[in-house]
This record gives structure tokens, sequence and C-alpha cells, in this order.
């Protein structure tokens, strides 16, 4: 870890619920944190992983080998502030080549909270994660009593059943973009990117951000041209009130567009069970092939849940699965065929990242132009990537 001014390297340890044990350097905050262990594949764009609402409740390792390099920058955000529960890494670098950036990562730690853990060897805890499967950890710098440690750790909840998203989503409704706007999307927060924002606005789009209780009737009520269901943390199979929510929006017949925990709503409404995955898919070159096109798109993705496969070929007569993970064959998207929905498992909005997928906005832009009976031109106006 490069250190600088008067800082002095503290011990850390890492500790998962099998009892594996890692020793290494505290970095941030010096303290303890618990959470569900996971790891990222992704070589750029940290700060924007640090801040996805998706990771809530997650300790991240990074396969990257250096963190911190480049700083952070306030306008690199996804959200508010840092929704990671705690960092594992090898190198922790606190001097910063990026001139535009606002300050080191370890003063960005310090202020948000977050406690982390460098000087490890990641690539044998992510072999270790990749082969056990994801599961609970423990971080400190503070208690370096294994017994101790071996106590909290515990007492923390299993990431399956854990209701996430109502913690993350927006307390209040808000909107963004020109009221005049041709379309209206209504957009249920469960933990938005605020990526995904941008795409709706760049595509000319006025947008209504709904928290993640809110009841139907009150979402119809403003009387949108489309609903979005957003990214988020936690357990899809816990979140009984997006459910019965969603299909409340079905039956609309509006166009309806989710992405990553929008996707496994989507599929929990029509009755297609969901499943913890045996250690998540996360970074941004997962490849997903688009069934209808052919064509191969390179993905950013953040999941520890996907839909069952099994259930879907069971119901091919009214679900269509439109994309699938090349790596695993996971299912990365489906089409209800006798509504006007759609959704996917991984991120096209993603940024910084590969933009291969933006276009699934664009065609949520034509299905509701198509909806409406207005020509496409005159809802986005101009090429929006």
């Amino acid at each position: 870890m490069t250190l600088s001014g008067d800082k002095k390297k503290k011990p850390a340890i890492l500790l998962l619920a099998d009892g594996t044990i890692y020793h290494g350097t505290a970095a941030g905050k010096k303290g303890t944190t618990t959470g569900e262990i996971c790891f990222n594949t992704g070589m750029t764009g940290y700060q924007e992983v640090f801040t996805d609402p998706s990771y809530f409740g997650q300790i991240l390792v990074t396969t990257n080998a250096h963190i911190g390099n480049y700083g952070t920058k306030n306008s690199d955000t996804e959200s508010g502030d840092i929704k990671i529960a705690g960092l594992v890494c090898k190198n922790f670098t606190i001097p910063f080549s990026r001139q535009m950036a606002d300050e080191s990562i370890q003063d960005n730690f310090e202020r948000e909270n977050l406690v982390g853990i460098c000087d490890v060897d990641t690539r044998a805890i992510v072999r270790h994660i990749r082969n056990k499967g994801a599961m609970n950890c423990i971080i400190s710098s503070s208690i370096l009593d294994v017994d101790e440690l071996k106590k909290e750790l515990d007492k923390v909840p299993s990431m399956e059943g854990l209701e996430l998203a109502s913690k993350v989503s927006t307390k209040e409704s808000y909107f963004l973009g020109n009221e005049s706007a041709p379309i209206k999307i209504a957009v249920l927060d469960f933990g938005i990117k605020q990526n995904i924002l941008r795409c709706f606005l760049k595509r000319n789009c006025y947008v209504k951000v709904f928290p993640a209780k809110t009841p139907f009737a009150e979402i119809s009520a403003w009387n949108p041209d489309g609903y979005f269901l957003s990214n988020g943390p936690g357990d899809p199979s816990s979140m009984g009130y997006a459910v019965a929510t969603v299909k409340e929006l079905l039956t609309t017949n509006k166009p309806l567009f989710g992405i990553c925990l929008g996707h496994q709503l989507l599929a929990l409404a029509v009755d297609i069970p969901t499943y913890k995955m045996h250690n998540g898919h996360r970074g941004i070159n997962h490849p997903v092939k688009n069934l209808n096109t052919g064509k191969c798109e390179i993905t950013s993705q953040n999941h520890g849940f996907g839909v069952s496969p099994e259930a879907i070929n069971a119901r091919k007569e009214d679900i269509a699965i439109t994309h699938i993970n090349l790596n695993d064959d996971t299912i990365e998207g489906i089409k209800i065929k006798s509504k006007k929905a759609f959704s996917v498992q991984y991120h096209p909005e993603a940024s910084p990242g590969p933009h291969d997928s933006r276009y699934l906005f664009d065609n949520f832009m034509e299905m509701i132009a198509e909806d409406k009976g207005i020509e496409i031109e005159r809802v986005i106006g101009v090429s929006t990537e």
C-alpha cells in the first residue's frame, strides 16, 4: 500500500464465514464492517462500483490490482454516497494521478466511514469465493482477536431472504427532465443508478421517480406512458410488495422495462421463481448473446440472484428468453409475449463500461412511441449516444 504523510500501516483481518482468515493492512477508516463477500472483475470505474446501490450490504473484492490510483471525483458517482459495506483489494494507492480528482481514496473512505483491507492476495480470495460460493465475512482493523471476530460474524444475516431495496430507495418522489417532453416515464426506485436516469433524459423523457413501496394507485394516477423497474440490492423473493405492484402495472398493458433487480421482479410477477447464485456476476466484461439478433454484447453486470431457466422453459408459450450469458448459459433477458414488457439482467446504462446494450433504451422508446401512435423522431428528437 502506498502511504503518505504521517500515516502508518495498521494491521487488519478478513475473516470468512467458513473460517478462512486473511491478514493484511487497514485501508480507509479504521474499524469493523460485515457483509456478504463478492468479487468484481472490472478493470476501471471503481468509484462508480462503490456507489452503486446494488452493492448495499456487500463487501467487495476487486480483481484489479490497483485501487485509488486516479483518486475520486464527486461527479463520478451512481448515488449520493458509497454503498459497499467494505473493500478488499491488493494495492490501495493514496496518491492519485488525475488532476481533476477531488480527493484521494483514503480521504473519501474516511469521510464516508468505509472500512477496508489491502495487502492481501486477492487472487487467492477470488478463487476461494469462486469455488466455495458467496458467504458472509468481517473486516476489522480495531478487533484483531479472531474468536471475537467469529462472534461478531455469527450475528450477520444471510443475504438470502434479505430485503434491502427499501433501505436505499428515495424517500420522496421527484421529477427530472422537461415537463413538456412527449414521453412520461414512471420509475420505481429500488436502488437506481444515476446513469439510468441520464439515459432517459438523453432520450427526451420526463421522469418521475417513485419510492420502492409506492402503491400502484399513486403511480398510475400520474398517467405515465411507460414504467421502469430499477436495479437494487437484496433478495427479490423477499419483496412481495414490489411483486404485487408489478403485477398491477402489467394489467395496464403499457410498456414496461426492467433492469437487474427489475428483471427479477418482472419474472416473479409472472410466477417465475428466482434463486441465489453460487457467486454471482459482477464486472464490465461479461459476454451476453442477443437471441433475436444473434449478436454478442460485452456487458456490465452486478447480481447475486438469477431467474429460473427451468421455469421459463416450461412457459415458452408466453415468455420468451431474449438474452443468455455465454459464460454459463444463465438467463440475461426475457420478454412477456402477451404484454409490452421486457427486461434484462445486466446493465445497459453502464458507465464507465461497454455501451453495446444502450439500444435497449431505444427499444423501450420505440415501444412507447408505437403505443402512443407517434413518430419515434418526435420522441427522442436527435441521436441519443
